[in-house]
């Protein structure tokens, strides 16, 4: 295996086995303060900048570390969103309320214990939550987007991979949410779940998300 591949197993371990706490920097730390990128939650998350691309587990006004997410008692849950990012965060169902624009789904997928699984969800696009954190890629350049990839865990110990051109306008455009409702109940007890809807096959749903990591294949650095 080459360095290149080495290199991708690495960072989806860190992905899977959350966020390092490797030199973040906080930017905006108080509640209602917003980065100077459209689209970005503004109830109290807290965005930071790390120094080697992957963010370190964030505090949240209100709020213990995100680590708390694996805790089912806890009241309200958060998910990190990190990895090769400007502006790192933690975020809950109430960010996502009321950060961004809420679109419906109606899907139906295969559940390999349960059978077909009809729902109703509702949030915002991952496309756009993440596109707010400031993902390190040249947006002008479809060839540097289309090497990126997305790590989505969840508090079950349940983990999908997807890559950024399964979103990204130009390529798929695939509307996956991260839902903030499901059959008209709000998640913010349980989480945001991740939503897959050209998907037959339940298996991409993440239910109690903790994290969402984004990093590019080959890292910049051996870029030729």
């Amino acid at each position: 295996m080459g360095r290149n591949g080495s290199w991708l197993i690495l960072q989806l371990l860190v992905a899977v086995l959350g966020c390092s706490a490797l030199g973040a920097l906080v930017i905006s730390g108080h509640p209602g303060q917003r980065p100077g990128v459209g689209g970005v939650a503004g109830s109290g998350a807290v965005w930071r900048r790390s120094r080697m691309g992957i963010c370190k587990t964030m505090t949240r006004t209100g709020f213990t570390e995100a680590r708390r997410n694996s805790d089912p008692s806890s009241q309200v849950r958060s998910f990190a969103l990190c990895g090769d990012v400007l502006r790192p965060a933690t975020l809950t169902v109430v960010d996502l309320r009321q950060g961004w624009e809420s679109h419906r789904a109606d899907v139906v997928f295969d559940c390999a214990t349960n059978g077909p699984q009809r729902h109703r969800f509702e949030g915002p696009l991952l496309r756009d939550v993440v596109a707010a954190a400031g993902p390190a890629f040249d947006v002008r350049r479809r060839k540097d987007r289309s090497r990126f990839l997305l790590a989505v865990s969840g508090g079950d110990g349940h983990h999908a991979v997807l890559a950024w051109a399964e979103i990204d306008a130009d390529f798929g455009d695939k509307p996956i949410l991260l839902a903030t409702r499901m059959d008209g109940r709000e998640l913010d007890a349980e989480g945001s779940q991740l939503v897959v809807p050209p998907d037959r096959c339940g298996a991409r749903y993440v239910s109690a998300i903790t994290s969402i990591w984004i990093g590019g294949f080959p890292p910049a650095a051996q870029m030729p």
